[in-house]
């Protein structure tokens, strides 16, 4: 099977994403729908472009215009620069709306209508495109001018004031965990828009706030405050919903493990050779081990102690408990799982013949394929004459368009 073969059959084959993103959560949201096989052709400012180009822990990439950042979510798609602050950028603009499928921005609330492209002009030129803002706290109320960053959706959000122990105070999750979830709604609605327009024809506004995505991603935490008005304290790596359930001390390493059930509690007291801790009245259901819980795992880590954490981790889980090792990115990326699943992807480096690049893929297979981008990031503009001519315009037009500093 060809690679034109694969794009084919994959999900959003045939789908033109017009992604006008910047930095994190947009570009992710752009990458997701690149790796399901749509065609991102992503909109940059001349000269500039992204400023994820610029961010990132080597000086020298960041000077080349290919920082970290942007490397991380931007392979698959094509660069396209635009000055939208022009006629002819803005006439080069509403005829890519034409035949776009899908536009993604996240400017801050009423900057894209303010070029000339609000939600009625966006409408206008093509009823069935599926429009997707992507901001930090929605396209109205109180907050919805300010800038977001992750750390401040994470502290908004109430994510920080769950995270860390008593004595840290509240603790940023260790990655950027705000702009990633606001990306993945931003493809899961894509995409679920998509599905209505098969059905109605007409497109759809969607309008993603990164904070109230957040939110929502607590799950149980927020939902506990809701029912019974306890808001969730700091415990560190414990579960606030069961016992033993956290990080515990092997001979080597830290161990996360989850006895959630009575079963696995039980299974793991005679694997770690302490039976006894069964039939102690303080362990014997959860609510008292939850009451008890530092003196449950002072018990357990002096039995886990006397081994390595990649031992109790083959021979608990093995036995029915859920446990394993804590490890740092480079373990993870060279588990043997991960290298199973092919989550990791090599490309040619853009723009240094020789030299390659490793990507990450999605976390979804489909029909048995692991999915990576089909070509590196893009250098800035790169694919600017090819995406005009697809658009119906002629090389005399291109030129022109250049010599005004419109693309």
């Amino acid at each position: 099977m060809t690679a034109a073969d694969e794009d084919r059959a994959l999900p959003l084959a045939g789908v033109r994403v017009l992604d006008m993103t910047n930095v994190l959560a947009g570009p992710y949201a752009g990458y997701q729908l690149a790796l399901m096989g749509a065609d991102v052709v992503k909109i940059e400012v001349p000269g500039s472009g992204d400023l994820a180009r610029r961010l990132g822990a080597s000086a020298e990439l960041n000077e080349q215009r290919m920082g970290a950042s942007f490397l991380a979510q931007n392979g698959g798609k094509r660069s396209l620069t635009l000055d939208l602050k022009s006629d002819s950028g803005r006439r080069v603009m509403r005829s890519l709306l034409g035949g776009a499928d899908v536009l993604l921005e996240n400017f801050r609330p009423g900057v894209l209508e303010r070029l000339g492209f609000g939600p009625d002009v966006l409408r206008e030129a093509n009823p069935g495109l599926v429009y997707c803002a992507i901001s930090g706290f929605g396209a109205d109320g109180p907050l919805s001018g300010r800038p977001a960053y992750d750390q401040i959706v994470q502290g908004l959000s109430g994510m920080m004031g769950a995270t860390g122990t008593p004595d840290t105070g509240p603790l940023r999750a260790g990655f950027p965990i705000a702009d990633v979830l606001g990306g993945l709604a931003a493809a899961f609605a894509v995409s679920s828009a998509l599905v209505q327009r098969e059905r109605t024809g007409v497109g759809a506004h969607l309008d993603v706030s990164m904070l109230e995505t957040a939110i929502t991603a607590m799950g149980w935490g927020v939902s506990n405050f809701l029912s019974t008005g306890v808001e969730p304290s700091r415990i560190g790596n414990e579960n606030a919903t069961a016992a033993p359930s956290g990080a515990f001390a092997t001979g080597d390493g830290a161990l996360n493990i989850s006895a959630n059930k009575q079963e696995q509690f039980e299974i793991l007291c005679g694997v770690v050779g302490a039976p006894e801790l069964r039939e102690d009245p303080r362990f014997a259901r959860r609510e008292d081990r939850k009451a008890h819980r530092e003196e449950l795992r002072e018990a357990l880590e002096e039995r886990l102690k006397e081994r390595t954490a990649a031992e109790w981790e083959r021979e608990l889980s093995g036995a029915g408990v859920p446990a394993g090792r804590v490890l740092g990115v480079r373990e993870a990326l060279e588990s043997e799982q991960v290298v199973h699943r092919g989550l990791v992807h090599t490309l040619p480096f853009p723009g240094a013949k020789g030299r390659e690049l490793r990507v990450l893929g999605s976390g979804v297979h489909v029909d048995g394929a692991a999915l990576g981008p089909r070509r590196p990031p893009p250098l800035l503009g790169e694919h600017t004459a090819a995406v005009l001519r697809e658009a119906g315009f002629g090389e005399a037009e291109i030129e022109a368009l250049r010599e005004e500093g419109a693309v």
